[in-house]
């Protein structure tokens, strides 16, 4: 692929892509080439890998960026490769060590038991190594300066931790996790509770709620797509693209009238169907053409929540 260039044209677009991010590369860094190579005006990712991880990291294009939100709060899924016995600064295997235990190597039923404690809803206090910021500085700035300050615990919900492959030393452990769950702090707190340390060696995400068990695109599939010319395949590309309502699956569908949509896109409310429950739903004008996202009220009525800026092609309430 070629370096980016600040003189390459943008263009709107709208959608969402699920990239496999490959290791060695920060989320920024992923976002910044896709972005590139789609030549999109607007773009984010929703949920930071850090360069050791992989997998899968959803992209927002355009109007999409409304909607990241919800993918920021999901559960993710992860598979994570640990070594016990060392401890490093930062947690996982870019960082130095700087502590070592010589205790026996654990085996299955004290792994399976340690993992047993760590399900359900507890507390971890954050990594120093970690974008949070404190008094305004960011904790991984403070890290490296050779600081290291007070961290509040912050509750976090661990659905699921199960041990994938038993290895006295490297085992492998598969987690469903709440947002802001920290995985590198997972496994210190699971190396303590063996008498032990630990760190992270290994670590791939295998989903981010809504999109358990579907295809993520790598980034040398995104480059086939486009083509090898200085002139990239940008049809080829869009295909690729999910429709931006594809964050929302589990949000109920409400087809509008063209009134109704009409109304609706100018920040009005409707009446919901009958024996619609409360909650969020997504928007349809006639045709199937998603507005975005309202919100049924106890009252019976729906009230806009996140609006998409235009719907193309437009509708008339006459229609």
């Amino acid at each position: 692929m070629s370096e980016p260039s600040a003189h390459r044209p943008r263009r709107a677009l709208d959608g969402l892509l699920l990239l496999d991010k490959p290791t060695g590369i920060t989320s920024n860094g992923a976002l910044q080439r896709v972005k590139w190579l789609f030549q999109a005006l607007k773009a984010g990712h929703t949920g930071s890998l850090d360069p050791l991880a992989s997998g899968m990291l959803p992209i927002c294009f355009g109007e999409a960026t409304k909607f990241s939100g919800y993918l920021l709060d999901a559960d993710k899924v992860y598979r994570v490769q640990a070594f016990l016995g060392v401890r490093t600064d930062t947690g996982d295997a870019a960082g130095s060590p700087v502590e070592t235990h010589s205790r026996a190597p654990v085996s299955p039923a004290e792994l399976e038991q340690a993992v047993a404690v760590l399900r359900g809803p507890i507390h971890q206090i954050p990594p120093m190594y970690s974008a949070l910021k404190q008094q305004g500085q960011r904790l991984y700035a403070l890290a490296r300066a050779g600081l290291e300050v007070p961290r509040e615990p912050r509750p976090v919900h661990i659905h699921e931790f199960t041990v994938e492959a038993y290895d006295p030393l490297r085992p492998v452990f598969q987690v469903r996790c709440s947002k802001g769950t920290y995985i590198r702090t997972l496994i210190e707190d699971l190396a303590a509770g063996l008498g032990t340390v630990g760190h992270v060696i290994a670590l791939r995400r295998l989903a981010v709620e809504p999109f358990s068990g579907q295809p993520m695109l790598t980034m040398e599939a995104l480059e086939a797509a486009a083509g090898t010319g200085q002139s990239p395949s940008l049809e080829a590309l869009d295909k690729l693209l999910r429709p931006l309502e594809a964050a929302l699956p589990q949000c109920p569908a409400v087809e509008l009238d063209a009134a109704m949509a009409l109304l609706v896109s100018r920040g009005g409310r409707v009446l919901a169907p009958p024996g619609l429950a409360a909650g969020l739903v997504r928007l349809h004008a006639p045709g199937h053409r998603f507005l975005g996202v309202g919100e049924v009220q106890p009252d019976g009525v729906i009230a806009p929540r996140r609006l998409v800026a235009q719907v193309s092609p437009p509708f008339r309430a006459d229609a």
